[in-house]
């Protein structure tokens, strides 16, 4: 829609003419399941009294009152920008208008529990969506106190930012789904402090709650965990009070500031795009992590790194804010460092930076190396920048970069640093220079040069030990070789570890590891000439640093040969990812890689890291999907190779999952990873079998979500009925059961199947976010990807319609999961490259995303080269 994309130019003079007071926002939420009526009043001042506009998107806007004085709707508002004549020092604005609910997680979004037809809303609001629910100067800098009253059926749960005030019977009634009518109430809800719109939330419904309480700094704070009603026995309140209260307790310490806001709620929210966002006080959750039967370890410690992330954001984020989102990756970067140490210091999960590096950080090393990369610091022109812009270099690669920060100032400094910055900026915004002067006050360092490296430019470099021995196996010489991606010159300053490991009686053991500063394109490492070489020499060991490594020829071969010999995780994560990336750039055989990771697997004992390799195996033999943050992987072999690889990978996955201990984290994991590489006959029917109940493994859970992942699989390889799938709905009539029913439908390896997805996710606009992801993942799910060949043309035809016709997190869905990435192939790449080449002039986000699933396939045709030779 014209108008919805503001710039930065147009946000600054914006925040140089306006001093925004204070904003009234009255809610009518009984008036119907498609629109709702808002009024808003904002009080600010002008510096610049020229004319300005106010942004709000929806249906229709009845009124507006300048001062006094009526504005023509008609020629004010066009559709995102009310336009406001010239101001006067002092101005009060009223706006009365109509909003719409939303069914694709953004604005106020609307859901209607399958289980019971009850209705829940929550509100989305980042990047810049609280126009939607009301008339506001929607950017981050232009912060206002927020005062909210509600009107809603009178038995409703009303969230927001400030504490819950005791409800008001109202005169109006409200007509739910089922056609009865109830009593509606009205909340009035306290001032906000200052802070940015986007920030702000109202959550309403018949939510449960579960409450606590949380002794401060500033004294006590109230907590509260909310959940629909139909979710409630599942809902694990006490781990989540105890993940909170730890981090409470953390960051207040290490940020020398108290909690800055009255209370703090999670609410776990239905159909949600992201994992969370920070919602000053009233933080909103996936309830995906609502465990409603056995999940694997590593799915709850990121749901307690989730916790941390957006509890550290109440502080970086909701406190201090950007001035605009140019330092969007700081924001998100920040948080996801310090919610890792966090994790890693205080909670059960002392191994947190293992997952950071298995995790996070392969996902910033595959963005990185995408034809979108951008430096970290990036280039934010417009809203749509920004919106393209939540990937793994904002978070991933940021945090890893924060990292080595800490490592080159040092802990203390840093944390100093930034007690100094809270208390200078809280109330404000700022942008990074503020936070770098602080640091380099407090450390003593000039910062400069180290900013332009790591953040000003794009790129990871590439690590690589080169090293000669004497007849003995001395060294006698040895260095870092530091290199460039091809159009990415920077070499930058690493400070890290080098871990030597000898190996004895099958265990790889640590026997030293020094610390260096890497600099330039070789760095002598002096200390070490002299000693015997060790059968592992590990660059970045401890994984200090944020770069791609190579290990020298000994090393591979000690490590390709004792795939389970290591004991350390952190340095099995840093292992796992060097071999991942040689794979990756065709330095290693893929079939090689695929054998080491199921032998790696065997024996893993971190639940990340033994998921980190079942997702790598999958992707590299087939093709793994996910609508989540890291994206697609595909077939890194030639097409005659990937049945027998996927045969046997799920052999040995069987062989595992069935020798696991019973009940065990790694026997879940191994039954998903077979389930889901499934596809010989005996195989399937094995599936079958345990689906049916027919063979039973000992501790397996046989609980609703593996029967659906059962179900899917045979799906997949087309043994699934229509019957088995409404049976299963009918057992699991929830949200859940809606959209993987809908999933398992898309996934039958028909063209009619196919075909019917592919109407229900573009030729029409009916479904929701969630069940719309499920469906498009099991459109792209397919052993035999012939199927998927005839959308190759009608994706590509129907890209501009789509992106054109939808919001942003609903196209990009569709432009990223949609992609028939499965078919790994060189004419997939030309097909990309032709819509490309003629499609010049598209937005660029749309060309970004496109260009990006080019990028993954291309990377698959690195390693099939590979495989091939």
């Amino acid at each position: 829609m014209p108008g919805t994309n503001l710039t930065r130019e147009e946000a600054q003079q914006r925040a140089s003419a306006l001093t925004v007071q204070s904003y009234d926002v009255t809610l009518d939420l009984t008036t119907g399941p498609e629109t709702f009526r808002t009024t808003s009043t904002v009080r600010f001042d002008a510096t610049d009294t020229a004319p300005t506009f106010v942004d709000f998107v929806g249906p229709s806007v009845e009124s507006i009152t300048l001062n006094g004085e009526s504005v023509d709707p008609a020629t004010a508002y066009d559709g995102a920008r009310i336009a406001l004549p010239a101001l006067a020092a002092t101005n009060e604005l009223t706006v009365q208008a109509t909003g719409a609910y939303m069914n694709t997680g953004e604005g106020l979004h609307r859901f209607v529990d399958p289980a019971d037809n009850e209705v829940y809303l929550y509100t989305q609001f980042e990047v810049a969506d609280s126009r939607r629910v009301f008339a506001v100067f929607e950017q981050p800098s232009l912060k206002a106190t927020f005062a909210f009253t509600v009107t809603a059926p009178a038995r409703w749960q009303l969230i927001s930012n400030q504490p819950t005030p005791e409800p008001v019977p109202a005169e109006q009634t409200y007509t739910g789904p089922d056609g009865t009518t109830e009593p509606t109430a009205t909340w009035t809800f306290e001032p906000t402090p200052r802070v940015s719109s986007y920030i702000t939330a109202l959550v309403a419904g018949p939510y449960d709650v579960v409450r606590d309480e949380v002794q401060a700094t500033n004294g006590t704070v109230p907590l509260g965990v909310y959940c629909r009603r139909s979710l409630r026995e599942y809902l694990d309140a006490d781990n989540i009070f105890a993940v909170t209260k730890k981090g409470f307790a953390f960051f207040e310490e290490q940020f020398g500031e108290p909690y800055p806001f009255a209370k703090y709620d999670q609410i776990f929210t239905p159909e949600y795009n992201a994992g969370a966002m920070e919602n000053a006080g009233c933080v909103t959750i996936t309830e995906t992590y609502i465990f409603r039967t056995q999940v694997s370890g590593a799915l709850i410690e990121r749901r307690g790194l989730t916790i941390l992330h957006e509890l550290a954001h109440m502080w970086f984020g909701d406190l201090v804010t950007m001035q605009w989102w140019d330092d969007l990756w700081l924001n998100e970067s920040f948080a996801e460092w310090a919610s890792t140490w966090c994790q890693a210091e205080v909670t059960e999960w002392d191994t947190a930076w293992t997952t950071f590096s298995s995790s996070e950080k392969t996902w910033a090393y595959k963005q990185d190396q995408l034809s979108s990369t951008h430096p970290v610091y990036a280039n934010m022109r417009h809203l749509e920048d920004v919106e393209a812009n939540f990937d793994g270099i904002t978070y991933a690669k940021g945090a890893s970069v924060l990292k080595q920060l800490v490592a080159y100032v040092g802990v203390e400094p840093f944390v100093a640093g930034l007690r100094s910055y809270f208390s200078k900026y809280k109330w404000g915004n700022t942008t990074f220079d503020d936070l770098l002067g602080e640091l380099e006050a407090t450390s003593g360092r000039d910062l400069s040069s180290w900013r332009e490296l790591w953040l000003k430019t794009s790129g990871v470099n590439t690590l690589r030990p080169l090293v000669e021995v004497d007849d003995d196996g001395v060294i006698t010489k040895l260095q870092i070789e530091q290199t460039a991606a091809a159009g990415y010159p920077t070499l930058r300053p690493h400070r890290l570890a080098i871990g030597s490991y000898r190996l004895a009686d099958g265990a790889l053991t640590a026997t030293s590891s020094l610390e260096i500063d890497v600099e330039g394109p070789l760095t002598d490492v002096s200390k070490l000439v002299g000693e015997r070489m060790p059968d592992l020499l590990l660059v970045n060991d401890q994984d200090l640093t944020y770069a791609k490594v190579r290990l020298d020829p000994k090393s591979l071969s000690t490590v390709l040969a004792n795939p389970t010999a290591v004991s350390d995780s952190l340095a099995r994560a840093v292992i796992f990812g060097a071999l991942w990336d040689m794979t990756r750039d065709g330095e290693l055989p893929p079939r090689d890689y695929i054998r080491y990771a199921i032998a790696a697997v065997a024996t893993e004992t971190d639940s990340t890291l033994r998921q980190t390799l079942i997702t790598q195996i999958n992707g590299a033999t087939t093709a793994f999907l996910t609508s989540g943050a890291f994206g697609h992987a595909t077939s890194f072999l030639r097409p005659e190779h990937r049945t027998e690889a996927a045969n046997e990978a799920a052999a040995a996955f069987r062989t595992l999952m069935t020798r696991a201990e019973p009940g065990s984290d790694a026997q879940l994991q191994l039954t998903l990873a077979f389930a889901h590489q499934a596809r010989s006959q005996d195989d399937v029917a094995y599936v079958r079998a345990l689906f049916d109940g027919t063979e039973v493994l000992d501790g397996l859970p046989m609980d609703t979500d593996m029967k659906w992942s059962l179900l899917t699989s045979l799906a997949v390889a087309g043994t699934a009925t229509d019957a088995e799938i409404e049976a299963q709905l009918a057992a699991d009539n929830t949200a859940t059961g809606v959209a993987r029913a809908a999933g398992a439908r898309a996934a039958y390896p028909t063209a009619e199947a196919k075909a019917r997805a592919w109407h229900d996710l573009v030729e029409t606009d009916s479904l929701p976010n969630e069940t719309a992801r499920a469906v498009a993942l099991g459109f792209g799910r397919v052993h035999d990807t012939a199927l998927l060949e005839p959308y190759v043309e009608r994706y590509h035809a129907a890209l501009r319609d789509v992106w054109d016709a939808r919001t942003y997190a609903m196209a990009a869905n569709f432009v990223v999961v949609l992609y028939p990435v499965a078919l790994a192939s060189q004419e997939l790449v030309d097909a990309t490259e032709q819509w490309l080449a003629q499609n010049q002039d598209a937005p660029a986000g749309l060309v970004r995303l496109v260009a990006e699933n080019r990028d993954i396939v291309r990377v698959a045709l690195t390693a099939q080269a590979r495989d091939e030779a």
